[in-house]
């Protein structure tokens, strides 16, 4: 029981000492979503040219940072005419290129950290496209259309096919600061953290029983700490092997990465871990009912390939720049609540959250949460703005 308890601790601890930071990059990623609509999104990425990759992951980065909502909204716009390469840029941004993702990031592990997610999260796409590029073949391509066009559900299929963004036209002020804005924004927040939670939750406990239950001594080893080319090279090809056998994605592999980190693995090990939220076994099995199993196959190769290249960059770069951190830098949070700058900036951004939470339930929010895990009509826009008045959306 005392074993039990210290992991809890240490989990809770995680958990409050990245709070506000979830808040605050969730409620921006809401705000962006709330006036960026999806219906135009297919139109822009009909080809694999390298503006329209930039522009998939410009648009990936301001989409839902859930690693199955982010699947599911790829193959959505797979089916409605994006290319396929664009439509994995926009999944591999959607989860690695995500402000939530580089607050959290510089909270518990450093700037560093922060600017590495988003050096290798355009490198990863790059090798990706290079791969598609070399290696798909146009039957394959074609096998997997088909079976996307079968329409099988996967995780988050209603909320990828949910569009909650504002329909008034005027400038990104105007719209965002309308009722229909505000309401579409607290819709929008609301929706990602229940996409999220169960990963979030998950990756919270096991961090915290790895961090209480496993001796540093065996990670010293694993990660090969003490022997800098053997460390260097091994972590950027393990660390996405542990993400698949972890089964946790998107922002919930953060508090893990801190103790891999903390036991030794690198730093191009860690980056190469956190891009590595779409290969665990779960997504694995939606790409094959999405794709099909050649497909399946291929995804997880290229990705794994792209994420490992990704690692080596930000590890032989950021250290010929003598960028990487000292782990002693990075904190495993052990200490609990306490009066400092955490708890207040922790209190500020609950009650932003309260506000947001009461707006979705005044709203209609509680029948969309149930609408969310199942499977509207592709490209449907569900009625969720109303805007407080009683006149909906305009």
């Amino acid at each position: 029981m005392p074993a039990i308890l210290h992991a809890l601790s240490i989990a809770g601890s995680m958990t409050w000492e990245i709070t506000w930071a979830l808040i605050l990059g969730f409620a921006l990623s809401a705000v962006v979503q709330a006036v960026v609509r999806r219906s135009t999104v297919a139109g822009l990425l009909g080809d694999d040219r390298p503006r329209t990759l930039a522009l998939a992951s410009a648009l990936g980065a301001a989409s839902s940072s859930c690693s199955y909502a982010a699947v599911a909204l790829a193959r959505s716009l797979f089916r409605k005419g994006a290319d396929f390469t664009a439509a994995m840029a926009f999944e591999i941004a959607s989860t690695n290129l995500v402000v939530e993702l580089g607050v959290i990031l510089a909270v518990l592990m450093g700037w560093q950290f922060t600017a590495a997610e988003f050096i290798g999260g355009p490198v990863m796409i790059v090798v990706l496209a290079v791969l598609f590029r070399l290696f798909l073949r146009d039957k394959l391509l074609r096998e997997a259309r088909e079976q996307a066009e079968r329409g099988l559900a996967g995780s988050m299929e209603g909320h990828a096919a949910m569009d909650m963004s504002v329909r008034r036209e005027g400038s990104f002020a105007r719209r965002l600061f309308s009722a229909e804005g505000h309401t579409a924004t607290a819709h929008v927040f609301v929706m990602e953290w229940a996409a999220i939670i169960k990963d979030l939750v998950i990756g919270l406990l096991i961090a915290g029983a790895i961090a209480a239950w496993v001796p540093d001594s065996f990670w010293r080893a694993f990660f090969f700490d003490g022997h800098p080319l053997a460390e260097k090279l091994w972590g950027p090809l393990i660390g996405p092997l542990v993400a698949l056998a972890s089964f946790v994605c998107s922002i919930g592999n953060v508090p893990l990465a801190v103790v891999l980190w903390k036991g030794g693995i690198s730093f191009g090990g860690v980056v190469a871990f956190i891009f590595a939220d779409l290969l665990i076994l779960p997504i694995l099995n939606i790409y094959r009912k999405y794709y099909g199993a050649r497909m399946a196959l291929f995804l997880p190769a290229t990705f794994y390939a792209a994420a490992v290249v990704a690692g080596y960059a930000v590890e032989f770069g950021f250290g010929a720049l003598g960028l990487i951190p000292h782990r002693a830098d990075a904190k495993i949070p052990m200490s609990g609540v306490s009066w400092d700058y955490t708890t207040w900036l922790n209190i500020v951004f609950l009650l932003l959250a309260a506000a947001l939470v009461h707006r979705f339930l005044r709203t209609g929010g509680p029948a969309m949460l149930r609408m969310m895990g199942g499977t509207p009509h592709a490209g449907r826009r569900t009625p969720t703005t109303d805007d407080g008045t009683g006149h909906g959306p305009h």
